[in-house]
């Protein structure tokens, strides 16, 4: 079960202006589930995407990633789950160009207005011919209110579906935000292993929309990590679709920060939600590092602390073996690191305790009182290397035995 997160109801879930979603059973990995949805995008629509790092990145990842360099007016996207498409050479890209061609048909719009994404197991091919035949199904059923459908229907491992809203008012007028997301495992930034796409009914011009997903990406899904796995079909999309009334080309218009701000909110939340559902998680862990001279050392220490399964299993066992995450900070990635003005608490519920300081255990710190901490589900490390102003957050959690036992049984 994911730590403290639930699912928004169908109702909690605004429709988005613009934006239409339709969902089918395709049965391309498993049968009597959803697990293929068309997002509908109005004419004028902007689109912007991130994708993986990844040098084996998936073959929807290219095809995206081309039909985005040709213009950012898309009219529809459309995802799978069960087969990711990747490492799949030159039949998996056919297979997402024909897909796309078969949604450019129902839809009546050019195929380089679609955008593909697949999800799933790695080097199978896609049962383009299920996809193809479920495809008009998701075209009929599509509705503006039909959020709650598409995140049960993007899911792999997740035990639950990822879903936020909000609703805006600038300059008089309503704009909201929804978003969907999916992932549990495979989970690294840059970007993390997952899916999500956010939509506003605000509008966007396209220089501006790159710059707030690369902002909102770098504040959100690229501060998550599950298991330090870069994924081969990472992608995050924004889109904008100008149907609230509301328009922006500068940062510094009235009404843009709160957008903005919004957005990054709705993302964040998004992207917790993936670490709460990390495989086999039972606790959620943040850790902040301050202090830096920089942002990028801050989460160079962040990183190396949330990537190493010894903390992490550590924390899974409630056992206060803390000298575990001096080591993980002693070997980030940070040039000269001055220990002795390095400092560590731990913290829950509002209880922090100093756990390290000046190089060592500090005198005050107590196993009992770091083993009672770490036995809560929500924990926050907070480290202060002492050597600046900067800070960032990191978020991940426990590494547990049913970890394992879901990645072993993944193809089952």
């Amino acid at each position: 079960m994911p730590v403290n997160y639930r699912t928004p109801c169908a109702a909690e879930l605004l429709p988005v202006r613009g934006v239409r979603l339709g969902v089918a059973e395709a049965g391309i990995r498993k049968p009597d589930r959803y697990d293929l949805t068309i997002l509908a995008l109005t004419e004028g629509t902007r689109v912007a995407g991130v994708f993986t790092a990844n040098r084996f990145c998936a073959a929807p990842v290219q095809v995206c990633r081309r039909h985005l360099e040709l213009g950012s007016d898309m009219r529809a996207l459309v995802i799978n789950t069960g087969v990711a498409n990747a490492g799949t050479g030159e039949q998996g890209w056919q297979a997402a160009v024909e897909t796309c061609a078969a949604v450019g048909r129902l839809l009546a719009v050019d195929d380089r207005q679609v955008l593909p994404f697949s999800t799933g197991v790695i080097l199978e091919p896609l049962p383009l011919d299920r996809l193809l035949a479920a495809l008009p199904a998701c075209v009929s059923g599509l509705q503006a209110d039909n959020w709650h459908a598409a995140a049960h229907a993007i899911m792999t491992t997740d035990t639950v579906a990822k879903a936020a809203s909000r609703r805006i008012e600038i300059d008089g007028r309503m704009v909201t935000i929804t978003g969907i997301s999916k992932g549990a495992g495979m989970i690294r930034p840059n970007m993390a292993t997952m899916l999500a796409f956010v939509a506003t009914d605000a509008g966007i011009a396209t220089p501006l929309l790159q710059d707030l997903l690369r902002e909102t990406a770098d504040q959100s899904f690229n501060c998550i990590t599950v298991d330090g796995d870069t994924s081969t079909n990472d992608s995050f999309i924004l889109i904008a679709t100008g149907q609230a009334g509301v328009d922006f080309a500068d940062p510094a218009a009235p009404g843009y920060q709160t957008l903005r701000e919004t957005v990054i909110a709705v993302a964040t939340e998004l992207a917790q939600a993936i670490v709460r559902d990390g495989e086999g998680a039972s606790k959620f862990i943040t850790v902040v590092v301050e202090g830096g001279h920089d942002r990028a050392e801050c989460r160079s220490v962040g990183y190396a602390v949330a990537h190493s399964p010894l903390v992490k299993t550590a924390f899974f066992a409630s056992d206060p073996n803390l000298g575990r995450i001096l080591a993980a900070i002693g070997y980030a990635d940070v040039d000269r690191i001055d220990v002795q003005r390095l400092t560590v608490w731990l913290n829950s519920a509002g209880c922090e305790i100093l756990v390290a300081e000046r190089g060592g255990r500090a005198a005050s710190y107590r196993e009992e009182d770091g083993a009672a901490i770490m036995r809560q589900a929500e924990i926050t490390i907070r480290i202060d290397l002492g050597r600046g102003v900067a800070k960032a957050a990191v978020y991940t959690c426990d590494l547990s035995y049913d970890y394992v036992k879901i990645n072993a049984d993944y193809r089952s």
